[in-house]
Protein backbone atom coordinates (compact mmCIF):
# COMPACT_ATOMS: atom_id res chain seq x y z
CA UNK A 1 0.00 0.00 0.00
CA UNK A 2 0.91 3.29 -0.70
CA UNK A 3 1.93 5.87 2.14
CA UNK A 4 -1.33 7.82 1.92
CA UNK A 5 -3.27 4.61 2.03
CA UNK A 6 -2.10 3.62 5.64
CA UNK A 7 -2.85 6.43 7.08
CA UNK A 8 -5.06 6.26 9.67
CA UNK A 9 -8.55 6.88 9.48
CA UNK A 10 -12.42 5.55 10.48
CA UNK A 11 -15.62 6.91 11.40
CA UNK A 12 -16.19 9.87 9.22
CA UNK A 13 -12.85 11.10 9.53
CA UNK A 14 -10.64 10.35 6.20
CA UNK A 15 -8.49 12.44 3.60
CA UNK A 16 -9.11 9.14 0.94
CA UNK A 17 -10.36 9.50 -2.26
CA UNK A 18 -12.61 6.45 -2.83
CA UNK A 19 -13.40 5.12 -6.62
CA UNK A 20 -16.61 2.67 -6.62
CA UNK A 21 -16.47 1.32 -10.14
CA UNK A 22 -20.50 0.43 -10.54
CA UNK A 23 -23.56 2.34 -10.78
CA UNK A 24 -25.96 0.18 -9.90
CA UNK A 25 -28.09 -0.39 -6.79
CA UNK A 26 -25.16 -1.77 -4.64
CA UNK A 27 -22.72 0.87 -5.89
CA UNK A 28 -24.79 3.57 -5.23
CA UNK A 29 -25.40 3.02 -2.01
CA UNK A 30 -21.82 1.62 -1.27
CA UNK A 31 -20.79 5.33 -2.45
CA UNK A 32 -23.07 6.79 -0.29
CA UNK A 33 -22.07 4.59 2.84
CA UNK A 34 -18.33 5.86 1.81
CA UNK A 35 -19.68 9.76 1.67
CA UNK A 36 -21.04 9.30 5.45
CA UNK A 37 -17.52 7.85 6.25
CA UNK A 38 -16.24 11.33 5.30
CA UNK A 39 -14.38 9.94 2.14
CA UNK A 40 -14.15 11.88 -1.24
CA UNK A 41 -16.20 10.04 -3.70
CA UNK A 42 -16.46 9.51 -7.25
CA UNK A 43 -18.41 6.80 -8.97
CA UNK A 44 -17.79 5.63 -12.65
CA UNK A 45 -21.17 4.02 -14.17
CA UNK A 46 -21.33 2.86 -18.29
CA UNK A 47 -24.49 3.89 -18.68
CA UNK A 48 -24.54 7.77 -19.23
CA UNK A 49 -28.41 8.62 -17.62
CA UNK A 50 -27.02 6.84 -14.58
CA UNK A 51 -24.08 9.37 -14.53
CA UNK A 52 -26.54 12.14 -15.33
CA UNK A 53 -29.51 10.99 -12.69
CA UNK A 54 -26.82 10.85 -9.90
CA UNK A 55 -26.14 14.29 -10.63
CA UNK A 56 -29.63 15.43 -10.08
CA UNK A 57 -29.88 13.20 -6.60
CA UNK A 58 -31.12 10.22 -8.00
CA UNK A 59 -30.55 6.92 -9.05
CA UNK A 60 -34.38 5.96 -10.04
CA UNK A 61 -33.69 3.20 -12.35
CA UNK A 62 -31.76 1.04 -9.42
CA UNK A 63 -32.73 2.91 -6.23
CA UNK A 64 -35.99 4.12 -7.08
CA UNK A 65 -37.47 7.14 -4.44
CA UNK A 66 -34.13 7.10 -2.64
CA UNK A 67 -32.28 10.47 -2.51
CA UNK A 68 -28.45 10.20 -3.16
CA UNK A 69 -27.41 13.15 -1.10
CA UNK A 70 -24.54 15.51 -2.97
CA UNK A 71 -21.06 15.13 -3.21
CA UNK A 72 -20.43 11.96 -5.29
CA UNK A 73 -19.13 12.82 -8.26
CA UNK A 74 -20.33 10.43 -11.20
CA UNK A 75 -18.19 9.98 -14.06
CA UNK A 76 -18.70 7.49 -17.64
CA UNK A 77 -14.78 7.99 -17.68
CA UNK A 78 -12.91 5.60 -15.87
CA UNK A 79 -9.90 7.11 -15.70
CA UNK A 80 -11.70 10.76 -13.97
CA UNK A 81 -13.02 8.21 -11.80
CA UNK A 82 -9.83 6.30 -10.56
CA UNK A 83 -7.31 9.57 -10.67
CA UNK A 84 -5.58 10.12 -7.44
CA UNK A 85 -7.78 7.01 -5.55
CA UNK A 86 -6.75 5.56 -2.69
CA UNK A 87 -9.20 2.76 -3.11
CA UNK A 88 -11.14 1.36 -5.33
CA UNK A 89 -14.24 -0.65 -4.69
CA UNK A 90 -15.62 -2.71 -7.95
CA UNK A 91 -19.09 -3.56 -7.31
CA UNK A 92 -19.75 -4.68 -11.32
CA UNK A 93 -21.04 -8.15 -11.14
CA UNK A 94 -18.91 -10.96 -10.80
CA UNK A 95 -18.76 -12.46 -13.99
CA UNK A 96 -17.73 -9.04 -15.27
CA UNK A 97 -14.81 -8.96 -12.81
CA UNK A 98 -11.64 -9.52 -15.49
CA UNK A 99 -13.11 -7.03 -17.72
CA UNK A 100 -13.75 -4.23 -15.12
CA UNK A 101 -10.49 -4.76 -14.29
CA UNK A 102 -8.55 -4.69 -17.53
CA UNK A 103 -9.93 -1.49 -17.92
CA UNK A 104 -9.52 0.03 -15.48
CA UNK A 105 -5.60 -1.29 -14.37
CA UNK A 106 -3.84 1.03 -16.71
CA UNK A 107 -5.54 4.02 -14.18
CA UNK A 108 -5.16 2.63 -10.74
CA UNK A 109 -1.90 3.50 -8.98
CA UNK A 110 -0.19 0.75 -7.73
CA UNK A 111 -0.39 -0.38 -3.78
CA UNK A 112 -3.62 0.70 -3.43
CA UNK A 113 -6.03 -1.40 -2.06
CA UNK A 114 -9.04 -3.37 -4.48
CA UNK A 115 -12.50 -3.93 -2.65
CA UNK A 116 -14.32 -6.43 -3.89
CA UNK A 117 -17.98 -6.14 -3.39
CA UNK A 118 -19.92 -8.17 -5.75
CA UNK A 119 -20.39 -12.13 -4.89
CA UNK A 120 -19.44 -15.02 -7.13
CA UNK A 121 -17.46 -17.54 -8.70
CA UNK A 122 -15.92 -17.14 -12.30
CA UNK A 123 -18.30 -19.06 -14.43
CA UNK A 124 -15.39 -20.28 -17.18
CA UNK A 125 -13.11 -20.62 -15.22
CA UNK A 126 -14.16 -21.54 -11.84
CA UNK A 127 -11.73 -18.34 -10.19
CA UNK A 128 -12.82 -16.66 -6.85
CA UNK A 129 -12.93 -13.04 -7.43
CA UNK A 130 -9.78 -12.68 -5.65
CA UNK A 131 -7.85 -15.03 -8.12
CA UNK A 132 -8.99 -12.86 -10.72
CA UNK A 133 -7.86 -9.43 -9.00
CA UNK A 134 -4.40 -10.94 -8.17
CA UNK A 135 -4.05 -11.84 -11.83
CA UNK A 136 -4.67 -8.70 -13.63
CA UNK A 137 -3.90 -6.03 -11.28
CA UNK A 138 -0.98 -7.79 -8.86
CA UNK A 139 0.67 -4.36 -7.37
CA UNK A 140 -2.54 -4.06 -5.68
CA UNK A 141 -3.27 -5.71 -2.46
CA UNK A 142 -6.85 -7.44 -2.49
CA UNK A 143 -9.71 -7.07 0.22
CA UNK A 144 -13.20 -8.30 -0.15
CA UNK A 145 -16.29 -6.21 1.32
CA UNK A 146 -19.41 -8.93 2.54
CA UNK A 147 -22.45 -9.53 4.72
CA UNK A 148 -26.04 -9.59 4.80
CA UNK A 149 -26.86 -6.21 3.43
CA UNK A 150 -29.65 -5.27 1.04
CA UNK A 151 -28.49 -1.91 -1.16
CA UNK A 152 -31.86 -0.40 0.04
CA UNK A 153 -30.83 -0.46 3.68
CA UNK A 154 -27.49 1.02 3.18
CA UNK A 155 -28.46 3.72 0.64
CA UNK A 156 -30.78 4.60 3.01
CA UNK A 157 -28.38 4.74 5.92
CA UNK A 158 -30.14 1.79 8.00
CA UNK A 159 -28.22 -0.27 10.88
CA UNK A 160 -26.05 -2.43 8.86
CA UNK A 161 -23.15 -4.72 9.68
CA UNK A 162 -20.92 -6.31 7.54
CA UNK A 163 -17.12 -7.81 6.95
CA UNK A 164 -14.26 -6.79 5.46
CA UNK A 165 -11.79 -8.83 4.40
CA UNK A 166 -8.34 -9.45 3.33
CA UNK A 167 -5.20 -12.04 3.58
CA UNK A 168 -2.98 -8.79 4.98
CA UNK A 169 -5.20 -8.80 9.02
CA UNK A 170 -3.32 -5.12 9.03
CA UNK A 171 -5.28 -3.68 5.55
CA UNK A 172 -8.57 -5.55 6.80
CA UNK A 173 -8.17 -3.87 9.62
CA UNK A 174 -7.90 -0.32 8.13
CA UNK A 175 -10.44 -0.91 5.60
CA UNK A 176 -12.98 -1.88 8.52
CA UNK A 177 -12.17 1.48 10.18
CA UNK A 178 -12.10 3.68 7.49
CA UNK A 179 -15.57 2.61 5.75
CA UNK A 180 -17.10 2.45 9.59
CA UNK A 181 -19.48 4.96 10.01
CA UNK A 182 -22.83 5.82 11.78
CA UNK A 183 -25.52 2.68 11.34
CA UNK A 184 -22.47 1.07 9.17
CA UNK A 185 -20.31 -1.19 11.15
CA UNK A 186 -17.49 -3.11 9.77
CA UNK A 187 -15.81 -5.96 10.91
CA UNK A 188 -12.88 -7.22 10.25
CA UNK A 189 -11.10 -10.18 8.74
CA UNK A 190 -8.31 -12.38 7.52
CA UNK A 191 -10.01 -14.90 5.69
CA UNK A 192 -10.73 -13.46 2.47
CA UNK A 193 -11.15 -17.06 0.87
CA UNK A 194 -13.89 -17.96 3.76
CA UNK A 195 -15.80 -14.83 3.29
CA UNK A 196 -15.37 -15.29 -1.04
CA UNK A 197 -16.97 -18.61 -0.98
CA UNK A 198 -20.12 -17.53 1.81
CA UNK A 199 -20.63 -14.40 -0.43
CA UNK A 200 -21.09 -16.87 -3.44
CA UNK A 201 -22.74 -19.45 -2.55
CA UNK A 202 -25.86 -17.80 -0.42
CA UNK A 203 -26.80 -16.59 -3.86
CA UNK A 204 -27.48 -20.22 -5.20
CA UNK A 205 -29.26 -21.51 -1.69
CA UNK A 206 -31.37 -17.89 -2.28
CA UNK A 207 -32.83 -19.24 -5.77
CA UNK A 208 -33.59 -22.51 -4.13
CA UNK A 209 -35.39 -20.76 -1.65
CA UNK A 210 -37.19 -18.36 -3.74
CA UNK A 211 -38.25 -21.49 -5.35
CA UNK A 212 -39.56 -23.32 -2.86
CA UNK A 213 -41.62 -20.31 -1.76
CA UNK A 214 -42.99 -19.69 -5.18
CA UNK A 215 -43.88 -23.56 -5.75
CA UNK A 216 -45.92 -23.37 -2.62
CA UNK A 217 -43.53 -26.20 -0.90
CA UNK A 218 -44.42 -24.35 2.77
CA UNK A 219 -42.09 -22.75 5.54
CA UNK A 220 -40.93 -26.31 6.48
CA UNK A 221 -39.12 -27.51 3.33
CA UNK A 222 -37.63 -23.60 3.04
CA UNK A 223 -36.40 -24.19 6.76
CA UNK A 224 -35.24 -27.56 5.61
CA UNK A 225 -33.75 -26.35 2.19
CA UNK A 226 -31.66 -23.39 4.16
CA UNK A 227 -30.43 -25.61 7.04
CA UNK A 228 -29.27 -28.63 4.60
CA UNK A 229 -27.97 -25.82 2.16
CA UNK A 230 -25.72 -23.91 4.68
CA UNK A 231 -24.27 -27.85 5.40
CA UNK A 232 -23.28 -27.69 1.46
CA UNK A 233 -21.70 -24.25 1.58
CA UNK A 234 -19.46 -25.63 4.76
CA UNK A 235 -18.17 -28.55 2.88
CA UNK A 236 -17.53 -26.58 -0.10
CA UNK A 237 -15.88 -23.95 2.45
CA UNK A 238 -13.76 -26.58 3.99
CA UNK A 239 -12.91 -28.09 1.01
CA UNK A 240 -11.38 -24.43 -0.46
CA UNK A 241 -9.41 -23.66 3.56
CA UNK A 242 -12.64 -21.44 4.42
CA UNK A 243 -12.53 -21.52 8.68
CA UNK A 244 -15.61 -22.62 9.72
CA UNK A 245 -16.00 -19.12 12.69
CA UNK A 246 -16.13 -17.55 8.97
CA UNK A 247 -18.68 -19.12 7.48
CA UNK A 248 -21.28 -19.33 10.68
CA UNK A 249 -20.79 -15.22 10.99
CA UNK A 250 -22.32 -12.25 8.69
CA UNK A 251 -20.94 -12.96 5.44
CA UNK A 252 -21.97 -16.60 5.64
CA UNK A 253 -24.85 -17.37 7.82
CA UNK A 254 -25.68 -14.02 8.55
CA UNK A 255 -25.79 -13.22 4.44
CA UNK A 256 -27.44 -16.79 3.84
CA UNK A 257 -30.36 -16.22 6.09
CA UNK A 258 -31.22 -12.78 4.91
CA UNK A 259 -30.79 -13.48 1.31
CA UNK A 260 -32.90 -16.80 1.73
CA UNK A 261 -35.89 -14.94 3.58
CA UNK A 262 -36.48 -11.90 1.00
CA UNK A 263 -37.77 -10.87 -2.34
CA UNK A 264 -35.41 -7.49 -1.79
CA UNK A 265 -32.82 -10.63 -2.74
CA UNK A 266 -32.56 -10.40 -6.71
CA UNK A 267 -31.62 -14.36 -6.29
CA UNK A 268 -34.42 -15.23 -4.02
CA UNK A 269 -36.96 -12.91 -6.34
CA UNK A 270 -35.54 -14.87 -9.47
CA UNK A 271 -35.95 -17.96 -7.41
CA UNK A 272 -39.42 -17.15 -6.99
CA UNK A 273 -40.28 -16.46 -10.37
CA UNK A 274 -39.35 -19.67 -11.19
CA UNK A 275 -41.12 -21.91 -8.57
CA UNK A 276 -44.20 -20.09 -10.21
CA UNK A 277 -43.06 -20.94 -13.50
CA UNK A 278 -43.26 -17.07 -14.45
CA UNK A 279 -40.90 -15.32 -16.98
CA UNK A 280 -37.70 -15.27 -16.06
CA UNK A 281 -36.17 -12.79 -18.89
CA UNK A 282 -36.38 -9.26 -17.97
CA UNK A 283 -35.59 -10.05 -14.01
CA UNK A 284 -32.70 -8.23 -12.32
CA UNK A 285 -29.24 -10.25 -12.61
CA UNK A 286 -29.02 -12.75 -10.56
CA UNK A 287 -25.51 -14.09 -9.83
CA UNK A 288 -26.75 -16.92 -8.09
CA UNK A 289 -27.40 -18.33 -11.53
CA UNK A 290 -24.15 -18.37 -13.38
CA UNK A 291 -22.77 -19.50 -10.01
CA UNK A 292 -25.27 -22.64 -9.41
CA UNK A 293 -23.45 -24.21 -12.42
CA UNK A 294 -20.03 -23.81 -11.44
CA UNK A 295 -20.13 -24.41 -8.02
CA UNK A 296 -22.30 -27.85 -9.11
CA UNK A 297 -19.33 -28.53 -11.27
CA UNK A 298 -16.79 -27.87 -8.85
CA UNK A 299 -18.44 -30.05 -5.93
CA UNK A 300 -18.70 -32.91 -9.01
CA UNK A 301 -14.41 -32.51 -9.37
CA UNK A 302 -13.49 -32.65 -6.00
CA UNK A 303 -16.29 -35.08 -5.13
CA UNK A 304 -17.86 -32.93 -2.79
CA UNK A 305 -21.71 -34.27 -1.44
CA UNK A 306 -23.70 -31.05 -2.42
CA UNK A 307 -27.61 -32.13 -3.91
CA UNK A 308 -29.36 -28.82 -3.25
CA UNK A 309 -26.45 -27.12 -5.45
CA UNK A 310 -26.69 -29.86 -8.28
CA UNK A 311 -30.39 -29.38 -7.98
CA UNK A 312 -30.62 -25.44 -8.86
CA UNK A 313 -27.80 -26.05 -10.96
CA UNK A 314 -30.26 -28.82 -12.80
CA UNK A 315 -33.78 -26.38 -12.38
CA UNK A 316 -31.71 -23.94 -14.20
CA UNK A 317 -30.67 -25.59 -17.32
CA UNK A 318 -33.46 -27.20 -17.94
CA UNK A 319 -32.81 -30.90 -16.97
CA UNK A 320 -35.00 -31.55 -14.40
CA UNK A 321 -38.13 -29.48 -12.84
CA UNK A 322 -38.91 -27.89 -9.50
CA UNK A 323 -40.92 -31.00 -8.56
CA UNK A 324 -38.56 -33.46 -9.83
CA UNK A 325 -35.56 -31.99 -8.08
CA UNK A 326 -38.07 -32.29 -4.72
CA UNK A 327 -38.45 -35.46 -5.11
CA UNK A 328 -34.82 -36.92 -5.69
CA UNK A 329 -34.24 -34.50 -2.90
CA UNK A 330 -36.69 -36.48 -0.40
CA UNK A 331 -35.57 -39.80 -1.82
CA UNK A 332 -31.54 -39.88 -0.86
CA UNK A 333 -30.51 -42.63 1.33
CA UNK A 334 -31.60 -41.70 5.39
CA UNK A 335 -28.56 -40.98 7.09
CA UNK A 336 -27.64 -39.18 10.46
CA UNK A 337 -27.50 -35.63 10.61
CA UNK A 338 -24.35 -35.25 12.27
CA UNK A 339 -22.59 -37.68 10.15
CA UNK A 340 -23.59 -35.91 6.84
Amino acid sequence: MTDRAMKSGGLGKSDWHVAVLGGGAWGTALALAMLRAGHTVRLFARDPETVAAIGRGENPRYLPGIAIAPGIEATSDMETALTGADCVLTVTPAQALRATLAAARDHMTAGIPLVLCAKGIERDTGALLSAIAAEIVPPNPVAALSGPSFASDVARGLPTAVVVAAGDEALAANLAARFSAENLRCYSSDDLIGVEIGGALKNVFAIAAGAVTGAGLGASAQAAMVTRGFVELRRIGAAFGARPETLMGLSGLGDLLLTCSSAQSRNFAYGLALGQGKALSGLPLAEGVPTAAIAARIATEREIDAPIIAAVAAILDGTITIGQAVTALMTRPLKTETND
